[in-house]
């Protein structure tokens, strides 16, 4: 059996995808073959792969990321349960990659025992071929009304033995409280398992931290193996960083004269929001989150995302006053783009007898076609050529499809076998292809033609931007952080050897299940 590590986090977002990632990247640099793993992700950003049959299948986007970071292709077995929220109430089930079933509060519990085996046989195959897993927990691991069932956390570490470090965000603040908190919430066997903390997103003054890691070890008998510093740079694949009202990344200054504003509608049920990053790594490009409709007026072009509720989320473009916003940006001819959901909102209307259940639904009706939802769902990689033939990839990942279009409507995009996808009409375009921004020509000729559309005839666009060499750069600076600031030795040996024998008990425990509410 091959060594491992978990890596919790008293919250969710952290920093546990990103330490995952880190810690994989030292590893594969010190020529260990290893791998990521996360039981289960509830994330609307995924990423698709193609199986040796042929057939494409989801992981979560952060998976994927992972395993760049190990030198790997994504394998569905890194992410084998993927939850995709599409209500506060209910979530598409992906397993191994397929879409099997919606799960509730209601059948949860019914589901849990195929989800879990599921995720354990996947753990076990992947302990069988690779030197070392590094296993992502998901939220926090102190979640004591969900302890019984979890397999995706302790339960998961329990069960194959893993050491356990937790990670905290301290520019959230209360990260003593938080790190201590979470050990104390845990009963005895849980506890032996969780081996110390990693502090994240330090700014500051070191000595002044240190009377803190001090004393945070003196009341769990567990040291803090390092802390990393806050870096703006690690904003790539980070969901954390596509909170609304906040410019993605570090814009680079224009290589023209002019910037491009590009405003990205934050839907409440937002999926592959991921896909605009591709467009922040271009100098002069500022690529901003909204719900505000005044910053849709002041945009050089506004992005329709992906939804995983595309009918709920066009009714709540209309009542929040988006719509009309998007339209009034379109009367004045600058650019829109519709990526996926979004491309499906810009139709005249949709027939959605799956997702949503309500039938025909008019769309905004910024483009002359119809979407129709099919329970069949596409999920597929992508290949073919955009506007002058420039190359062009993507991924699949849908419900719907264009069931009817006006003749002779140019597409946006055309498959490598001839069929085309999407659809242009004056400065509104639309596409189902995820990641397509990533392939760099097409992503500069679609800037180039948006500056136009938009009159910033100033802005340029760089010839030499290349998206997998940025990618490349914060993997890279992923494994420095680890290596400048972890105690790699000490985490060797976990990994190495398992959770260190004698670690002490933090009262209170988990209470007992049967325990009577307070009152």
């Amino acid at each position: 059996m091959s060594g491992g590590l978990l890596v919790a986090g008293t919250t969710s977002d952290a920093g546990k995808s990103v330490l995952t990632a880190g810690i994989c990247r030292w590893l594969r640099r010190r020529g260990v073959k290893v791998a990521p793993f996360k039981a289960q992700n509830m994330s609307n950003n995924s990423a698709v792969v193609v199986g040796p049959d042929g057939r494409g299948g989801e992981l979560g986007r952060a998976q994927a990321m992972q395993a760049a970071a190990c030198g790997l292709a994504p394998d569905l077995r890194f992410n084998p349960v993927l939850l995709k929220p599409g209500s506060d109430l209910a979530s598409q089930v992906v397993l191994l990659g397929e879409a099997v079933d919606t799960v509730t509060a209601g059948n949860f519990h019914a589901l849990r025992p195929r989800l879990a085996a599921t995720a354990h046989a996947a753990l076990a195959e992947l302990r069988a071929e690779y030197d070392v897993v590094i296993c992502e927990g998901a939220g926090s691991p102190a979640e004591i009304n969900l302890r019984a069932g979890d397999y995706v956390n302790l339960g998961l570490a329990r069960q194959a033995g893993l050491p356990v470090i937790v990670v905290g965000d301290i520019d959230r603040g209360g990260v003593f409280a938080s790190m201590f908190g979470t050990v104390a919430l845990l009963d005895a066997a849980d506890q032996a398992l969780v081996a110390g903390f990693v502090v994240n997103k330090f700014r500051g003054d070191l000595g002044l931290l240190q009377p803190g890691l001090d004393m945070l070890r003196q009341v769990t008998g567990r040291p803090t193996y390092g802390v990393l510093p806050w870096r703006l740079d690690l904003w790539l694949d980070a969901e954390d960083s596509l909170a609304y009202g906040r410019v993605l990344g570090r814009p680079a200054a224009p290589r023209g004269t002019e910037w491009l504003d590009v405003a990205v509608v934050r839907l409440p049920r937002i999926s592959n929001a991921t896909d605009v990053e591709a467009l922040a790594t271009e100098p002069g490009v500022r690529v901003r989150l909204t719900v505000e409709p005044a910053e849709l007026a002041a945009a050089d072009l506004v992005v329709l995302p992906g939804s995983k509720s595309t009918v709920a989320d066009l009714a709540w473009l209309r009542e929040t006053g988006l719509a009309d916003a998007v339209r009034r940006h379109v009367a004045l001819e600058k650019p829109l783009l519709g990526l996926c959901g979004g491309f499906q909102m810009l139709g005249r209307a949709i027939h959605d007898p799956v997702e949503s259940r309500q039938g025909t639904v008019p769309g905004l009706g910024l483009l002359p076609v119809e979407v129709t939802f099919d329970a069949r769902k596409t999920v597929r990689r992508s290949t073919g050529t955009g506007p002058g033939g420039v190359e062009a990839h993507g991924y699949e990942i849908h419900h719907g499809y264009v069931s009817s279009a006006d003749p002779g409507l140019p597409p946006l995009l055309t498959y490598a076998d001839g069929e085309e996808e999407g659809a242009r009409l004056g400065p509104v375009s639309g596409t189902h292809w995820h990641g397509v921004f990533e392939s760099d020509d097409f992503r500069r000729r679609f800037l180039t033609e948006a500056a136009r559309q938009a009159g910033r005839h100033g802005f340029t666009v760089a010839p030499d931007t290349s998206f997998a060499a940025a990618r490349e750069r914060t993997l890279d600076l992923l494994g420095d952080l680890v290596e400048e600031h972890l105690d790699t030795d000490a985490l060797w040996r976990l990994v190495e050897s398992g959770p260190p024998a004698g670690l002490p008990f933090v009262p209170p425990g988990a209470p007992p299940p049967d325990r009577p509410e307070p009152g």
